[in-house]
């Protein structure tokens, strides 16, 4: 009798410079990350998790650090969302329609105005994002709006990373 078991991948840093980031209050301007090809490993999801932090200087109160997900069918570098290409870098996207196009993984909300402090973004789903089914290719986009630039990274890390997740027969 064939037995199904999760097979867990080792923690695979993303790439994403989130050091100094600054607000924007319509979520459109951030970070987007280096793609994630999933052409090869086939992935059948990925739980992405990581940890944000707000800079030396307190932000305001109530409010948001935007984690979004990207997925497309070809890589970004030769068919760019946007501006988003699949290489880590600042962005400013061009429309609304082009953020709400995107799937939100993570909504962290910053309750205090305490500066230099990691907010974690617990493990969430790609997979479930979209409909149950890994895209080809995905990545992160973060923007927060909390009226000051993120942490510089000497205190405390900025860093995202994803464990894949196959099933092998037994």
């Amino acid at each position: 009798m064939t037995t199904l078991t999760v097979n867990y991948s080792s923690n695979t840093a993303i790439t994403m410079d989130l050091a100094n980031l600054g607000s924007s209050a319509t979520f459109v301007a951030g970070r987007e990350s280096n793609h994630i090809d999933n052409t090869t490993n086939k992935f059948v999801d990925c739980l992405v998790s990581g940890q944000v932090s707000v800079g030396s200087t307190a932000p305001t109160i109530n409010t948001n650090i935007n984690v979004y997900v990207w997925g497309a069918d070809t890589s970004l570098a030769t068919t760019p969302l946007d501006v988003l290409d699949g290489v880590d870098s600042a962005e400013t996207l061009n429309n609304l329609g082009i953020r709400d196009a995107l799937r939100l993984g993570a909504s962290i909300n910053v309750p205090v105005n305490t500066t230099d402090f990691a907010y974690i973004v617990l493990p969430f789903s790609v997979a479930q994002l979209f409909g149950g089914v890994m895209p080809k290719f995905w990545g992160l986009f973060v923007t927060h709006n909390t009226g000051v630039n993120l942490r510089n990274n000497a205190v405390n890390t900025n860093s995202f990373e994803f464990v894949g997740i196959k099933y092998d027969n037994t």
